[in-house]
């Protein structure tokens, strides 16, 4: 598994587990793995997929590949893209690897010209390994729900430290958001299909506006905010200026933003019955949202978020659409301990703002901006 520290990554190597599988998980630096609780229960590869050397020995032996690994910004992350695709794609003829797995993004009608880099990126990748002669599956998504996700946390950031919402036009555009337990699931069963080159666009039951996906985070989060409309606000400026006031890289906010014009939705609704079991339903996007923000259970707290006086939780299940060990420093937002329960609640809009200022003053056209 490439990008096993990533997002999706940490909470598919579990399922995998669970499921009986051997799992060998890649990390571009030694140590990274020591973060996550089933660090002894995988094979750990150090593998940059820049070093096509190194993309070669952590695939030996690999019955099976999923790539979950992206560029997210910077000013050569499409063609560092495209070479860790080759470089991926020429060890996996080299280890006669029976399929690949490639989470990339959903691809919008028109043009690939049109794309914004990040999309046209996900759409080369997808070129690259499916032209590679080794079967390879691709699942297309748009907004992975769930805490820890990266559009998750800019969106949960963002509704809490501006005090008042601005509305681009582009707002109305229309996403099909999925919940990341929903994800893992078609993943897991990707190793379960027949091998075959072929995409699939993935998707929960909802479409629906940006600008209502920010209504019913607010309404699900509690929060109240004013809105302003901006009938001229270009996707670079706005990108730009969400990076500085979230906690995530803001060369990835500046990819996702740049990514917001386009219509993100399924053209097709077929994975539900190729890789779904039969009965499975989709996670709503309300009840997504509520699991993501709920608070999770901490050390010194048992079951249901109560004070008890066992481990964290050891004999309850995680919900792999809260937090995990292992999530980046700045997902999960704020939790505190009221009335011996675990409970999440925003900073107030001021409170909240201010932490976003310090990383202003970088221009978003300097040699600042990827740092």
């Amino acid at each position: 598994m490439t990008g096993a520290g990533g997002y999706v990554g940490r909470r598919l190597v579990p399922v995998l587990l669970k499921r009986g599988h051997e799992v060998t998980a890649t990390f571009s630096r030694a140590g990274t793995a020591d973060r996550f609780p089933w660090r002894d229960d995988v094979t750990v590869a150090v593998m940059d997929v820049g070093d096509a050397g190194q993309v070669v020995a952590a695939l030996e032996g690999a019955e099976s590949v999923y790539y979950l690994v992206h560029g997210m910004g910077g000013p050569d992350f499409v063609a560092q893209d495209r070479q860790a695709a080759h470089h991926l794609a020429h060890a996996a003829i080299e280890h006669d690897v029976a399929r690949i797995v490639y989470l990339s993004g959903l691809l919008p009608p028109g043009p690939t010209e049109r794309l914004s880099a990040h999309l046209r990126s996900r759409h080369e990748v997808e070129q690259i390994l499916s032209a590679s002669g080794v079967p390879t599956t691709t699942l297309r998504a748009a907004i992975i729900v769930g805490s820890g996700s990266t559009s998750f946390e800019v969106l949960r950031q963002l509704s809490e430290r501006l005090p008042v919402r601005a509305l681009p036009g582009w707002m109305r555009s229309t996403v099909q958001p999925v919940a990341v337990t929903d994800v893992l699931e078609v993943l897991a069963r990707c190793l379960e299909i027949e091998p075959a080159t072929r995409s699939y666009d993935i998707g929960g039951e909802e479409r629906l506006s940006y600008r209502h996906l920010l209504d019913l985070y607010a309404e699900v989060a509690g929060l109240v905010r004013a809105e302003v409309t901006l009938p001229v606000a270009p996707t670079l400026l706005v990108g730009w200026l969400a990076g500085q006031l979230t906690d995530v890289p803001s060369s990835t906010v500046e990819a996702l933003v740049g990514s917001l014009h386009h219509d993100m939705v399924c053209r097709e609704g077929d994975f539900r019955t190729a890789l779904l079991p039969e009965g499975w339903e989709l996670t709503p996007l309300r009840e997504a949202l509520e699991r993501a923000l709920a608070a999770p259970i901490l050390p010194g707290l048992g079951g249901e978020g109560s004070v008890g006086n066992g481990s964290a939780g050891a004999d309850r299940p995680v919900d792999l659409l809260g937090p995990v060990p292992g999530d980046p420093d700045w997902a999960g937002g704020s939790i505190s301990v009221e009335g011996g329960r675990a409970v999440r609640r925003p900073r107030n809009p001021a409170e909240s703002l201010l932490l976003g200022l310090p990383r202003f003053g970088r221009s978003p056209w300097g040699a600042d901006r990827h740092t």
